[in-house]
């Protein structure tokens, strides 16, 4: 049973040096150019209320992994990790639909289906909603199709993930960078930075206002570039709260986006609606 009962929307935006060209003339459709305001999601932790990473071992033999392979994880690759953890439960005979089976089990996040319905039930001129996420394609895709989700997102920013003939789940990078706060396959600043920038030069204008919805250490990075009369969304008591909450407490003024810490979905629908009257 999904929220929406919605066809599913546009397809997952993979980087543009790793598309062809077909595949960039087939997902290059411009948003509406009306939207009053932009809003990011996270993923993990934030739509979804676990890691998707972690739940999924949970489809691998004896719902765990070796100590062999857990302990090839260095700081700042987790992407390559996991493309050995995907790779070991390949060769153990995990299939495409176990894994799907229990990504699409994830608990959301408390209330954001709430918030969900609200985005979709808003004027179309109101919000453009984006994800961008250290996550990867299969998996959010996955979720976001079974509970009816994914129109509402008119792009989504992610590692792309497919699986090839021997039925292993290849992982890629989504890009590379020279951001030392983020690991070595994503920086969510710099998809926001070129996102926004790109959207404002279509639309011949800014958005009014710019929210970000997440709750890690990697959302702090993108919330740093947000201006003050836009919205970081940090889940509460997360990383992103806490590093948001240093920041402050270090350096005044340096952050300049107002802060509202969520503990539910319905917090961030508060704030949301309260900016949606505006005229």
């Amino acid at each position: 049973m999904n929220c929406f009962g919605s066809p599913p929307g546009e397809d997952v935006q993979p980087p543009r040096s790793r598309r062809s060209a077909n595949n960039m003339a087939a997902n290059s459709a411009t948003p509406p150019s009306d939207r009053r305001f932009l809003i990011f999601f996270d993923f993990d932790e934030t739509i979804v209320n676990e890691s998707s990473d972690d739940v999924v071992v949970q489809a691998a033999p004896g719902q765990n992994l070796p100590a062999w392979l857990k302990d090839t994880y260095r700081p700042g690759h987790y992407n390559e990790y996991m493309q050995r953890v995907l790779a070991y439960m390949a060769e153990k005979g995990v299939t495409e639909s176990a894994i799907r089976s229990v990504i699409e089990k994830i608990p959301a996040s408390p209330g954001m289906l709430a918030l969900f319905q609200f985005l979709r039930h808003r004027p179309p001129q109101d919000f453009e909603v984006v994800l961008v996420s250290d996550a990867n394609t299969f998996f959010i895709e996955s979720w976001l199709r079974r509970v009816g989700a994914r129109q509402l997102f008119v792009k989504i920013f992610t590692n792309p993930a497919t699986f090839d003939k021997d039925g292993r789940l290849v992982l890629r990078p989504f890009h590379s960078h020279s951001c030392l706060r983020c690991p070595e396959n994503m920086c969510k600043q710099v998809i926001l930075r070129d996102y926004v920038m790109r959207r404002t030069q279509e639309r011949g204008r800014p958005f009014q206002r710019v929210f970000y919805v997440g709750d890690g250490a990697n959302d702090f990075c993108p919330s740093l570039i947000l201006g003050p009369r836009d919205t970081a969304f940090a889940r509460r008591d997360y990383p992103m709260h806490r590093l948001i909450t240093e920041i402050h407490e270090a350096r005044p003024g340096e952050f300049k986006a107002v802060t509202v810490p969520w503990a539910s979905g319905d917090d961030v629908v508060e704030r949301l609606r309260r900016h949606a009257e505006e005229k």
